[in-house]
Parts: C-alpha cells; sequence; structure tokens
C-alpha cells in the first residue's frame, strides 16, 4: 500500500519544467508581476492533498514508510519548488514542513539537499522561485533547534543562509531571511556578531533600494545583540553607516539616521561613544554643510543635537578634530594644485627650441644645415 502510494505521487507530481519556467532571470517585470498558473493545478491539487494526508496520516509508520520516502523521493519534491505556479509552492510548503516533521531520520538530509539549492540560487544560476518557501519551512525548523546549537547548524547559518543577502532578488524572499536569522540569534546570541559581519561583507554599494532592505535587516538584528557582541563589531559597522549617512539618495541617508530612534541602539551607542562619535562625526557634519536633501539635513541636526546633550566636550573635540583635518586636506589639495601648475609650466618651457646662437668668428663652426638640433638633456 506504502509503496504503490509513494509510486503514484510520484508519476503525477515529477515532471521536468518547460523552458518558459526557467526564464525568469531574464523575465521581464509584467511576467513577474503576474505569475504563470499551471492548467494541470486542479489535477495537482488533488495529489498534492493526497500526499499531505498520507504523510499526516497515524495509520502510516515513519519507520515503514521511510523505505520508500527515501533521499530520492525528497530530492525530486525538493526539485518542484522551482515551479512557477505559487499554489504548487505553497502546497509543497506544507508537505515538505510536515515529513521534516515526522521522518526524523531524512532531516539531516534535507538541510543538507536545501543548502544546495541556496549553493546554486546564490553561486550559479542567479534563479530559484520557491527561496522564501524554503526559507518560510526553515524558519519553523530553526525555531525548534534545540540549545546550545549544533556546529551544524551555525555551519548552515553561515554557508547557507548569509550569502543568501548576495543575489540583487534578495528583496523577494528578505522577510524569510530576516526571520531564520533572528531565530538563531534568539538562539544564541552570539551569533548576532557573525550576522552583521556577514551582513557587512555583502553590503550593496550601488543598489540604493537593497541598501535600504540592509538597513532594516540591521536594526532588527542589533535589537538582538548584546554589548559584548555589539563592541566586538562596532567599528567596521559604523563606518559603514557613516557611509550611508553620506549616501546622495536621500531615502538611505534618512533610513540610517533613523537607527537613532531605536532605544536599544541608542543606548549601546551612547555607552561607547567614545569610540564611534569619532568615526560617524565627519559624515554628520558633512552632511549639515553639503546634503542636498532638507529633510536629511534636519534628523542629522537632530542626532548632532543627541551627541551634544550626551557628551558635550566629546563632540566639541570631535568638532575641532574635524576641522583640524578639513584644513590639513585643504592644504595638501592647494600644494597638490601648486605642484601641477608646476608641472605645467615646465612642461610648456621643454616644448619651446632653444635660441640659435650666432657668431661673426669664422673660425667657430656651423652644424650641417640638415643636422637637426638636439636638446640638451636635464640632469
Amino acid at each position: 500500500m506504502i509503496a504503490a502510494s509513494v509510486r503514484m505521487f510520484a508519476a503525477n507530481l515529477f515532471r521536468v519544467f518547460p523552458p518558459k519556467a526557467r526564464s525568469g532571470a531574464a523575465a521581464s517585470e509584467t511576467e513577474e508581476d503576474e505569475p504563470f498558473f499551471d492548467p494541470s493545478w486542479y489535477h495537482l491539487q488533488v495529489v498534492y492533498e493526497l500526499l499531505l494526508r498520507f504523510v499526516t496520516s497515524p495509520m502510516v509508520d515513519a519507520k515503514a514508510a521511510r523505505k520508500y520516502v527515501d533521499s530520492s523521493f525528497i530530492s525530486r519534491l525538493l526539485d518542484l519548488f522551482d515551479s512557477d505556479d505559487p499554489r504548487e509552492r505553497d502546497s509543497l510548503k506544507t508537505v515538505l514542513h510536515r515529513i521534516y516533521g515526522k521522518f526524523m531520520g531524512n532531516r539531516p538530509f534535507i538541510r543538507k539537499a536545501v543548502s544546495n539549492i541556496f549553493y546554486r540560487f546564490v553561486f550559479e544560476t542567479d534563479h530559484h522561485n520557491g527561496i522564501a518557501e524554503l526559507l518560510e519551512v526553515f524558519g519553523s525548523v530553526i525555531s525548534g533547534f534545540a540549545k546550545p546549537l549544533k556546529e551544524e547548524h551555525k555551519l548552515f547559518l553561515w554557508k547557507a543562509l548569509i550569502p543568501l543577502h548576495k543575489p540583487k532578488t534578495v528583496g523577494v524572499y528578505l522577510p524569510q531571511l530576516t526571520y531564520c536569522i533572528t531565530q538563531f540569534i534568539e538562539k544564541e546570541t552570539k551569533l548576532a556578531g557573525t550576522v552583521i559581519r556577514g551582513l557587512l561583507k555583502y553590503w550593496p554599494v550601488t543598489n540604493s533600494q537593497k541598501e535600504m532592505m540592509f538597513l532594516g535587516e540591521l536594526e532588527e538584528v542589533l535589537e538582538l545583540t548584546d554589548m559584548a557582541e555589539f563592541q566586538k563589531c562596532m567599528v567596521p559597522l559604523f563606518r559603514r553607516i557613516a557611509s550611508c549617512l553620506n549616501s546622495s539618495h536621500f531615502q538611505v541617508a534618512e533610513r540610517a539616521l533613523f537607527l537613532w530612534n531605536n532605544e536599544h541602539l541608542f543606548d549601546m551607542i551612547s555607552q561607547n561613544r567614545q569610540v564611534i562619535l569619532p568615526i560617524i562625526y565627519p559624515a554628520l557634519e558633512r552632511n549639515t554643510r553639503w546634503h542636498w536633501n532638507q529633510s536629511v539635513l534636519n534628523v542629522t541636526l537632530n542626532v548632532k543635537k543627541m551627541f551634544l546633550d550626551m557628551d558635550e566636550r566629546l563632540l566639541l573635540a570631535c568638532q575641532n578634530n574635524f576641522q583640524a583635518e578639513e584644513e590639513k586636506r585643504a592644504a595638501t589639495e592647494e600644494r597638490r594644485r601648486l605642484m601641477w601648475e608646476q608641472l605645467e609650466r615646465n612642461a610648456a618651457a621643454a616644448c619651446h627650441p632653444h635660441p640659435v646662437i650666432t657668431t661673426t668668428d669664422s673660425s667657430f663652426p656651423s652644424p650641417p644645415s640638415s643636422t637637426p638640433l638636439v636638446a640638451p638633456t636635464v640632469t
């Protein structure tokens, strides 16, 4: 009975998708907004309902069924997550979650197989339809991990989840990814530093919309970060935040400034202001002098006032240091300008022919007219 049921599921569900389903990397925005609906879904829906009842039935013994619901069956089931039909992916999500819960012996294989899907997506294909659904399943899986976390679970975070920030389509599945990551940090707060370093590694440079998403996720991670982990990564972290503060995209700059509205983060910044303020003060000062957006200017002034109320002496010291650095930079630029002007004058002088010496003394030999004059070598 079990063998026949599994063969029926395989015969009806497992199939190769048409080429159109694989063209997502070059799909237009219209195609992405209007998902493809499989004409055979009404047939597939019945099979998925039977599969779900099969997996959840108390009459089906997990040990007996594991012989048939094996790694090959699960691999082919995972391949179906690349379906263009969101209804099929939603059904697969429910089935996979039930299989993971019932067939405990297959859990390591499922984690490894899903990791491989993530690897191929990030480093090879750059397209997969079911990343959000797979992450949604693993959000529930991660919440069930026992404490302390096993090393293989931490490796899953570092090698499978964090690299998912690299693709440009990260916005499609970022809420599910953020949930998975915050679940890890709630299980073990020491992982917050690992996550922050991973975010900095994959931080977008030219994609402003993606940068705003990263700032939102960063705030959620920092909300769960304790002081010890914060201090380990605060220097590179606030160098990146300082860069965001000076972004010409006003929404990026504004989103970075809004981090100071978070009470937990503000408290950690306050306790480490001796390190943080010297890093970000130049960015704040440049905003007040040169940023084009009035809203960014206003929020920047509010942040400066926060630091002024927090530690006026430190703020004035940073201000004096910034002024000294600006004067030094201006002097360096002036020296460079003068040096280039001198080089231009020397080059112009070298291009002029040397004057010809004339003499009435017949004993002084004249060079032949065919011999070109050679400029003397300057030593």
